[in-house]
C-alpha cells in the first residue's frame, strides 16, 4: 500500500512542501528512508518507532520504505517526524484509508513519549503551505499561535500523536487556533524608556527625528557620557509602527533562527539589536554549515546599533558596505545559496579618539595627533560615505543640565511627527511603491521625487565642489534633504532642507580630513 502525507521544510527563510510518501509490504519487517535526508532526518527512525508504541499504537511488522520529495533536496531538522510516522499508521491501518489528507500538512519533532515539540520556522513553513493550496495545517502547541498569524489556512494545535490520531479518526476532533491581532501601538510603552530622559542635546534629537522620519543611517560621534547610547537605544520609540507585512517578515526571520521569545506569535514591535564589538563577519552578516541569519538581518525593519564602531574588527565594520546598499544578503555555500532580507538603519557611536577628549573643553585629550587619525581612520571611506547624518554630541555644561523649566518632548510626541512625515511621503509614492522611507530612494527616484527650489540648487552645488563629494554623498544628502522637506509637509526642498542636510555630513571633513 502507499501513503502520501504533506509536510515543510525550509531554505532560508522561505518554506517548501516535503511530500512524504510511505509503501508498505508484506514482507520482512525493515524501514528504509530515503529522499536525501540529514543526520538528523535518519534518526526520526527510531523516534518514531518508540513515539508510536508509547502512544498505545502497534508498530507495523511491515517492509516500509519512505521516500522525502523533492529527492534532490536535502531535507534537514526534526520537523518532519509527525509527517513519517502518520504516513506509516496509514499503511498500517491504524488511521482510516478514507481520511483525506490530500489538503493537510503536518509539522512537529516526536519526543519518545509520543508528545509533539515545537520546531523554528514553522510561521514560514505555513505561508509555504498556504501558497500551495493546502487548506489544514497541524502543529505542536507551542507553534500554533505563531502559524495562525497567516491568513487562510486552518491551523490546530496538537499536543501529541494519539490526540492527532483520534482527531483524524472523527473520535475527538480538534479545535482550531484563532489568531487574535494585537495592535503595535499597545507596545509602545512597553519600552522603558522615553527620549525626554535625555537631557539637553537639542541638535542630536533633531538628528534622531530626521533618521527616523526617513530611514536613515545615522553616526554619533562624542565623549564619553553625552548620551549617544541613550539616544540610539530611544529610537525604537519613536519609529513608526510595522504594518502587518513588515511584522510577517520580521517574525519569519526570527523564527527561522529560532530566537522568537516565548509566547509571542507575532513581533510587533521594530527590533533594535546591539552586538558587542567582538563579533565575527559570520554573526553579522550570517552564515554557517546550513546558514543562519545573522545581525543585520535580525535587525530587519528595525534598528542595528553599533557602540565603539572604531572598536568593531574591519573586515566587520566594511561586511556591512553591501548589505546597506542591497538591503539584502546572500549567502552561498556548497549545497545551494540563501537570500535574507536585511533593510535596517544603522546607528553607529564612538568616541572622537581612544581616550575619548579630542576637543573636549575641559578635559585633556593624552592621545596624539598620529594616535586620533589612527584611530578614526579605522572606519573606511567607503563605509562612512554609507551614513546619511553624522552628527557631534558636545559635553553638557551644568546649567544645560539641571534647566528647571525645561519641558523635553516625549517619544510621542516626536513620533507623530515622524509618522506625518512618512505619510506624507507615502502619499507621494504612491500606495503600490515598495519604497516605505526615502533612505530607500534609487537615483532615478532622487531625479523624480526630490524636486528643489533655485536658490537650493545653486547651495548644493557649491558644497558639492567644495566638500568634494561622491556620487553617493550628493544622493545621500538629496535623500536627507527629502525627509527634512517631508517634516515640513512641504513638496519641494528649499535651501533651508538642503543646508540642514549637508551640516549632517561635515564631520568627516574635521575627523576624517
Amino acid at each position: 500500500m502507499l501513503s502520501t502525507v504533506f509536510s515543510a521544510g525550509l531554505f532560508g527563510i522561505d518554506g517548501y512542501i516535503v511530500t512524504v510518501e510511505c509503501n508498505s509490504q508484506s514482507k520482512i519487517p525493515s524501514f528504509e528512508l530515503v529522499g536525501l535526508p540529514d543526520l538528523a532526518v535518519k534518526e526520526a527512525k527510531e523516534r518514531v518507532r518508540t513515539a508510536c508504541e508509547n502512544s498505545g499504537f502497534r508498530f507495523p511488522a511491515m517492509s516500509l520504505t519512505l521516500n522525502l520529495a523533492p529527492a534532490d533536496r536535502r531535507k534537514e531538522g526534526s520537523a518532519l517526524d509527525t509527517a513519517i510516522l502518520l504516513s506509516i499508521l496509514r499503511c498500517g491501518g491504524i488511521i482510516r484509508h478514507e481520511v483525506d489528507f490530500s489538503d493537510k500538512c503536518f509539522m512537529g519533532e516526536l519526543s519518545l513519549s509520543g508528545n509533539l515539540r515545537s520546531v523554528r520556522g514553522i510561521l514560514c513553513m505555513c505561508a509555504a503551505a498556504k501558497d500551495a493550496g493546502i487548506k489544514e495545517f497541524y502543529a505542536p502547541s507551542e507553534n500554533a499561535a505563531e502559524a495562525a498569524a497567516v491568513e487562510g489556512i486552518t491551523v490546530y494545535a496538537v499536543n501529541s500523536v494519539k490526540q492527532l490520531v483520534e482527531h483524524l479518526n472523527g473520535i475527538s476532533p480538534l479545535t482550531p487556533v484563532k489568531y487574535e491581532p494585537h495592535s503595535s501601538d499597545s507596545q509602545i510603552g512597553a519600552f522603558g524608556i522615553d527620549f525626554s530622559d535625555v537631557r539637553g542635546q537639542a541638535m542630536a534629537k533633531r538628528a534622531m527625528e530626521i533618521a527616523a522620519a526617513g530611514g536613515h543611517n545615522i553616526l554619533l560621534i562624542g565623549p564619553p557620557g553625552t548620551g549617544k547610547s541613550m539616544l540610539a537605544k530611544r529610537l525604537p520609540t519613536i519609529l513608526p509602527p510595522m504594518t502587518f507585512g513588515e511584522a510577517i517578515e520580521t517574525t519569519k526571520i526570527y523564527s527561522v533562527s529560532g530566537t522568537l521569545p516565548e509566547n509571542v506569535s507575532l513581533l510587533s514591535t521594530r527590533p533594535f539589536r546591539s552586538p558587542h564589538h567582538t563579533m565575527s563577519v559570520i554573526s553579522l552578516v550570517g552564515g554557517g554549515t546550513n546558514p543562519l541569519p545573522g545581525e543585520v538581518s535580525l535587525s530587519h525593519n528595525g534598528v542595528l546599533f553599533l557602540d565603539e564602531l572604531p572598536e568593531f574588527p574591519k573586515a566587520v565594520t566594511d561586511a556591512l558596505r553591501q548589505p546597506i546598499e542591497d538591503r539584502r544578503v546572500t549567502i552561498t555555500r556548497a549545497q545551494g545559496r540563501v537570500t535574507y532580507p536585511c533593510s535596517f538603519m544603522l546607528v553607529a557611536a564612538m568616541n572622537p579618539c581612544r581616550c575619548g577628549y579630542f576637543g573636549h573643553p575641559t578635559r585633556k585629550c593624552t592621545c596624539g595627533e598620529g594616535d586620533v587619525k589612527r584611530y578614526v581612520s579605522k572606519i573606511s571611506g567607503p563605509m562612512l560615505d554609507r551614513i546619511d547624518i553624522q552628527i557631534e554630541l558636545p559635553s553638557l555644561s551644568y546649567e544645560e543640565i539641571n534647566q528647571a523649566d525645561a519641558k523635553p518632548e516625549t517619544s510621542a510626541q516626536i513620533r507623530e511627527r515622524v509618522c506625518a512625515a512618512r505619510e506624507f511621503s507615502r502619499r507621494r509614492l504612491g500606495n503600490n511603491s515598495k519604497i516605505f522611507c526615502n533612505a530607500q530612494l534609487s537615483a532615478a527616484d532622487i531625479a523624480k521625487y526630490c524636486k528643489t527650489t533655485d536658490s537650493a540648487s545653486l547651495l548644493l552645488k557649491a558644497a558639492y565642489d567644495k566638500m568634494g563629494m561622491s556620487v553617493r554623498g550628493y544622493d545621500r544628502i538629496m535623500r536627507v534633504a527629502r525627509t527634512i522637506a517631508d517634516l515640513d509637509q512641504s513638496e519641494i526642498i528649499d535651501a533651508k532642507h538642503v543646508a540642514e542636510a549637508i551640516q549632517y555630513r561635515s564631520l568627516d571633513k574635521k575627523y576624517w580630513g
